[in-house]
């Protein structure tokens, strides 16, 4: 099984433009791509205070 996860951070200003520029823009070009074997994306959001840290994971694949 592989699973790659991204990581990005950001200014609690900024962070729900970079959420919404993720969910409306980077996402949906990303599925318009067609590539083989993309099925989507998870993100999580964790407020640090000073700072909002995204992680973006695609679901598994299983290799075998």
């Amino acid at each position: 099984m592989i699973t790659r996860i991204w990581r990005g951070w950001t200014t609690p200003e900024n962070a729900a433009a970079y959420e919404t520029l993720l969910r409306s823009e980077i996402f949906p070009g990303i599925a318009r791509r067609g590539i083989a074997g993309y099925r989507g994306f998870s993100l999580g959001r964790l407020d640090r205070g000073d700072e909002v840290e995204f992680a973006v994971v695609p679901p598994p694949q299983n290799l075998g």
